[in-house]
């Protein structure tokens, strides 16, 4: 009898163990130990976990009025979302709009929409010749002190972090997936939904040029300060029906997104 009730007992605090770790997954949509699921934040800005990786939130950064929250991918420490610093020239909009046109609450969500030149906090110009003369190797740009516009060379670093084999300034299999955020995205029948392993929160602010602007919720696109020509520069890109990450030659006067990387 003791040694039935002993068996009863153990299995008991294991169905409970099971409730309690399955309960967690459902909370967060974060790859975590197998399963869809995560942690909520320690009061140290840690999301902590018995797996071997854990989400390591910094300090908040707060900027031209707005409080970014920032998390440290291995050696380095990413602000958690798009910039949305309304810097003269930058737009936001819905789907498809016209330059003119103004919509907070994506602005709010996604961030703003920024040509190379003003992201790097340069003249004009720059969008169609060279100024690698101008370009510092941590360009602050339009991002706040200690702060700057991400290099290819950073995003580099972050894919191969991702995924070890991932080569330098190349496209990088399923580290789409582990950036993108949870939600913010078109739902894609081909593609698994954003896993945001890492708290790097990707969301897709789409692109303008100078006519106008689409794929907010379908593309993320986000500058790097390296130049690929005159009017050229490397931007790096997340598609919502695609796994991967991809980097591409873009015209400088198109509007990207920007993410700040802690110098």
């Amino acid at each position: 009898m003791v040694l039935r009730f002993s068996i009863l007992a153990v299995a008991f605090l294991l169905s409970c163990t099971s409730i309690e770790r399955d309960s967690v997954c459902d909370e967060k949509s974060v790859k975590y130990n197998g399963c869809v699921g995560g942690v909520l934040p320690s009061s140290s800005g840690t999301v902590s976990s018995s797996s071997s990786w854990s989400i390591v939130y910094g300090d908040s950064v707060t900027y031209q009025g707005e409080t970014y929250k920032t998390v440290v991918i291995g050696t380095q420490t990413w602000m958690a979302r798009n910039l949305n610093y309304a810097a003269p020239g930058s737009k936001c909009g819905g789907r498809d709009f016209k330059l003119k046109d103004e919509n907070t609450e994506i602005c709010n969500t996604y961030g703003r929409l920024y040509n190379w030149a003003t992201a790097m906090a340069l003249p004009a110009d720059c969008n169609n010749n060279s100024c690698a003369s101008q370009v510092s190797k941590k360009h602050r740009g339009i991002c706040p002190a200690g702060w700057h516009i991400s290099s290819d060379e950073d995003w580099s670093v972050l894919m191969k972090f991702i995924n070890s084999r991932c080569s330098d300034n190349s496209n990088c299999g399923g580290a789409g997936t582990e950036l993108k955020a949870t939600i913010g995205w078109q739902s894609s029948s081909v593609v698994p939904f954003g896993s945001d392993t890492y708290g790097f929160s990707a969301l897709p602010g789409g692109k303008g040029d100078p006519e106008g602007g689409s794929n907010v919720g379908d593309h993320g696109y986000w500058w790097t300060a390296s130049e690929t020509g005159s009017d050229f520069a490397y931007h790096w890109i997340i598609l919502s029906y695609d796994e991967g990450v991809v980097v591409q030659s873009g015209a400088k006067d198109f509007l990207y997104s920007v993410r700040c990387l802690q110098d």
